[in-house]
């Protein structure tokens, strides 16, 4: 029991981490024009990565300071999920 948790666990925390980078990667792809934001799929993978992310984003936006166009809080984001991923697993 105690191993199908431990890999409950570390599978979600693993797919989040490939899922902010994911996020990342793509918002990139659509800023430098290399993918169109206006393709069905691309715009409907945006739209659920973005609803997915903002309620996590928002308190460290807020506690970041404004740094104009850069945005570290993703970053700060996999830090924490990592951070979390090593508590949380460990302890299993």
């Amino acid at each position: 029991m105690n191993e199908a948790l431990y890999f409950i666990v570390d599978r979600s925390f693993w797919l989040l981490q490939w899922l902010i980078i994911i996020w990342v990667i793509m918002g990139l792809l659509i800023a430098f024009n290399v993918v169109n934001a206006r393709n069905p799929y691309v715009s409907s993978i945006m739209r659920s990565l973005n609803q997915l992310f903002e309620p996590m984003l928002r308190p460290i936006r807020r506690i970041l300071p404004n740094m104009g166009a850069l945005d570290l809080s993703p970053a700060v984001l996999m830090i924490l999920v990592i951070a979390l991923r090593m508590l949380v697993v460990g302890t299993l």
